[in-house]
């Protein structure tokens, strides 16, 4: 499956040809550069990597350094593999082009970090309001959270206080509306996790 990094500018909304507003994210895709191919015969399994965003030489280790000169490239910041990739060699530049008007994308990101949370935030209880066994005034605490003597524990997956958000998140059959070339600029219909300037890998 082939894709591109890009990074994650903000949202805003286009009207279409049947004058319906529609919610989009603008994500800067690319440009790309291939810094290294994996072989079945040296690594084990097929794979493409590439590398986005430009990075100081003074912040880059002397290996990455050797890594990205390898490819005839400048040191970066993000670098991701891609299974199944279509045909290219080191060095190649991958751009907003391979992506077309109308396609379908899958867009993974880091959704945002929201700190330790109680379980009225995290998993949606209800509160005191929708009031069980085991709640009853203390507002926004998870109430009652099981059997006693047996099993004498907490199972494992119990929905309880903890830290929320921050998390990779995939988000499946994302449509193209519009690919902005010039401006290495891709208009995806609908919300992406993630904040402002944080890396998005873009597969499709």
């Amino acid at each position: 499956m082939s894709g591109l990094i890009g990074k994650k500018i903000g949202m805003t909304s286009v009207f279409s040809a049947e004058g319906k507003n529609i919610p989009c994210t603008v994500i800067e895709a690319g440009p790309c550069v291939v810094t290294q191919i994996k072989t079945v015969e040296k690594d084990g399994y097929e794979a493409v990597q590439i590398a986005y965003d430009d990075k100081s030489e003074k912040h880059t280790s002397k290996s990455l350094s050797g890594h990205f000169a390898k490819a005839g490239t400048t040191p970066k910041r993000k670098v991701a593999e891609f299974r199944d990739f279509h045909e290219v060699n080191l060095g190649d530049t991958i751009t907003v082009d391979s992506i077309a008007d109308g396609e379908w994308v899958d867009v993974t990101g880091i959704s945002k970090g929201k700190g330790y949370q109680g379980v009225v935030k995290r998993h949606g209880f209800a509160g005191v309001g929708g009031q069980t066994h085991g709640q009853h005034n203390r507002q926004r605490k998870p109430g009652s959270l099981g059997a006693s003597s047996y099993p004498s524990r907490v199972f494992k997956g119990k929905r309880l206080p903890g830290q929320a958000g921050g998390t990779q998140v995939k988000v499946l059959n994302l449509k193209v509306l519009k690919v902005i070339p010039e401006n290495n600029l891709i208009l995806v219909k609908g919300s992406i996790p993630g904040a402002k300037g944080s890396y998005l890998l873009i597969e499709k």
